[in-house]
């Protein structure tokens, strides 16, 4: 069969909004082909595929949404996402 999944996550080293960064993957079996960056600010594709996918996402409201991940996901959750890290260790 054939997979495809997203992954979105979120990097910081301070619960500061210019120190958080937010990327979302697609992948299709295995193959990350297009990714979305908050530091790029667009989509980039890849794959023959992911190039196509990413010209027509930055010119429609998709890429708008994304530029909003950063702040709706990982801003609002950086603080759950520290105290978890720091009770486990």
């Amino acid at each position: 069969g054939f997979r495809h999944y997203v992954v979105g996550s979120c990097e910081f080293n301070s619960s500061k909004l210019n120190d958080i960064e937010f990327t979302l993957s697609y992948y299709y079996n295995k193959l990350e082909y297009i990714r979305f960056s908050s530091s790029v600010g667009k989509y980039v594709g890849y794959t023959e595929h992911g190039i196509k996918n990413a010209e027509r996402w930055n010119n429609g409201p998709e890429v708008i949404t994304s530029r909003g991940g950063k702040e709706r996901y990982c801003f609002r959750n950086v603080g759950v996402f520290t105290e978890s890290a720091l009770t486990k260790s």
